[in-house]
């Protein structure tokens, strides 16, 4: 294991406060178990098909963006991530965009975000300034959200392929379980007061 990915999973442990490590982490501190060594090898894989699919926009090594990955699902924000591996915040958001790796907070934008959409879809061609004016706000923040939208669109042209081949290998089987908890409590309130009682 380098340095960078050692300090980076140490790192993610101490965010976890160490109650959520499992035993695959704890088991080789300094070196990589078998399990781990496979992992990488399919993350890498993932990585460099991405690349040979897209063009990429962030510059860092192929070990850099396995450590964005991972970082992201082990619930670690960008600021965290960039401080392990020593670069700019900015360049995990890039790198986060090139993986298509979206968090819930980049869509909320102050504006509606359909509406950006049908403004970069439409014939019309608008300059970033017009765009900015039509959604009244700055041309940096329209950025910002036009590099989601961009992020979007190829998510959606493969139909999610690579986030769910990156989640089906770092989510956690116990996340799972609480996520599904978490759809049977939502429908046990959805039909909470509705009658059960059918014969057939």
């Amino acid at each position: 294991m380098d340095e960078k990915t050692e300090e980076l999973r140490d790192i993610f442990i101490d965010v976890t406060d160490g109650d959520t490590v499992t035993e695959r982490q704890e088991d080789g501190r300094g070196s990589l178990t078998e399990d781990e060594e496979r992992t990488v090898e399919r993350l890498d894989d993932i990585v460099a098909r991405m690349r040979e699919q897209f063009e990429f926009e962030s510059d860092l090594s192929t070990d850099e963006l396995r450590c964005v990955v991972q970082g992201y699902y082990d619930g670690a924000d960008d600021e965290t991530i960039a401080d392990a591996l020593d670069i700019e915040q900015s360049a995990v958001v890039t790198a986060r965009h090139d993986l298509h790796l979206l968090r819930d907070r980049e869509t909320d934008a102050p504006f509606e975000f359909a509406r950006l959409r049908e403004l970069r879809n439409d014939d019309h061609e608008r300059t970033a300034a017009e765009t900015a004016d039509e959604l009244d706000v700055s041309e940096s923040t329209l950025r910002t959200y036009g590099a989601v939208v961009d992020t979007q669109n190829r998510k959606r042209s493969v139909n999610d392929r690579f986030a769910d081949e990156f989640a089906e290998l770092l989510t956690d089987a116990d996340l799972q379980d609480h996520t599904e908890d978490v759809k049977d409590d939502g429908l046990d309130e959805a039909t909470d007061g509705m009658e059960t009682d059918v014969s057939f």
